[in-house]
C-alpha cells in the first residue's frame, strides 16, 4: 500500500493538473464566461476532491499537518502555500485576459457611426444644411427685368404711377408741374404697360413699397403720394432731389422762375 506521502504527492500533482485544465479552458471562453467562473470551478473541485478523500479515509489538505511519524510534514505545507498562489495567479491571468479581449462595454447602436471597438464610437459628422435652392427664372421673369433696367435708364428721376390713380396724380402734379426737374422725370403708367403687373410685384421686392405711386431717384424709392407731398410742405423736397442726385439733377420751383420773369 502507498505511504500517505505518496498519496499526498500525487494528490498536488492531480489537483495541479485540474487547475492547468481549468486555466486553458477559462482562457479559451473568456469572451463568454466570467474569471469568477473559473476560480468557483476550482474551489468547488478542490472541495469535491476533499471529499472524495474523506470518504477513503484519508484527511483533506487543509487537515493535513502532521506526518504518519507524528511530526509536522513541512513539504504539505509548502505544496499547500505553491497551490494556494497558483490559484491566485491563474485567476489573475484569467481577469487579464478577459479585459485584453472585451475591456469596455459594447456600444449602443446609436452611439456607433463607424465601425470599430472605440468606448465612445467616432464622432458624427456636423449635419449639412441643404442651399436654399432659388427657383429658377422664367422667360418672362428675364423680360420683366430687363424692361424694369430699361426704364431705370430712361431718367435719374421715375414715377411709376397709375393713370385712374389719385396719389399718383398728386404727385405727378407735384413733380411736373410745381417743380422744374432737369432731366425731366419719366412716368411709367402701369395700368397702361404689358408687364405692369409684373413690374409693380418686382419694384416691390426691391424698394418694400408695393403701391403707387413710387417715385425712384437712380434706382432708390423716395415714397408715394403722401411722402412727396410732405417733402414738399416741409419745402424739402427739391433738395432731396438734388441729394440723392449728386449733383447731375437740377431742381427748381417753376412759379418762381414766372414771378421772376414777370418781375
Amino acid at each position: 500500500m502507498a505511504s500517505p506521502r505518496r498519496i499526498r504527492v500525487i494528490t498536488y500533482l492531480v489537483l495541479a493538473a485540474i487547475v492547468t485544465l481549468l486555466f486553458l479552458s477559462q482562457s479559451r471562453s473568456a469572451d463568454s464566461q466570467a474569471p469568477q467562473d473559473f476560480y468557483a470551478k476550482t474551489v468547488n473541485a478542490m472541495d469535491r476532491h476533499h471529499a472524495a478523500a474523506g470518504q477513503a479515509g484519508q484527511k483533506p489538505l487543509a487537515d493535513h499537518g502532521v506526518g504518519a511519524d507524528g511530526d509536522i510534514d513541512e513539504d504539505d505545507s509548502v505544496l499547500s502555500r505553491q497551490l494556494a498562489d497558483r490559484l491566485r495567479q491563474a485567476e489573475q491571468e484569467a481577469k487579464e485576459n478577459a479585459q485584453a479581449k472585451g475591456p469596455n462595454k459594447p456600444e449602443t447602436p446609436e452611439e456607433v457611426v463607424g465601425v470599430g471597438s472605440s468606448a465612445r464610437g467616432q464622432e458624427r459628422p456636423a449635419p449639412v444644411e441643404k442651399a436654399r435652392e432659388e427657383p429658377e427664372k422664367t422667360e418672362k421673369d428675364h423680360e420683366v427685368e430687363a424692361e424694369l433696367n430699361s426704364i431705370l435708364k430712361r431718367s435719374p428721376v421715375i414715377i411709376f404711377s397709375k393713370s385712374y390713380c389719385p396719389f399718383s396724380k398728386m404727385a405727378k402734379g407735384i413733380l411736373l408741374d410745381k417743380y422744374i426737374i432737369e432731366p425731366t422725370p419719366f412716368v411709367v403708367e402701369l395700368d397702361q404697360h404689358p408687364l405692369g403687373a409684373r413690374i409693380q410685384a418686382t419694384l416691390g421686392e426691391m424698394t418694400g413699397r408695393r403701391t403707387v405711386p413710387n417715385v425712384m431717384i437712380y434706382g432708390q424709392s423716395i415714397g408715394g403720394g403722401d411722402d412727396i407731398s410732405a417733402l414738399d410742405k416741409e419745402k424739402t423736397l427739391a433738395d432731396k432731389i438734388a441729394s440723392l442726385g449728386q449733383g447731375r439733377i437740377s431742381v427748381s420751383l417753376r412759379f418762381a422762375q414766372s414771378a421772376q420773369k414777370a418781375g
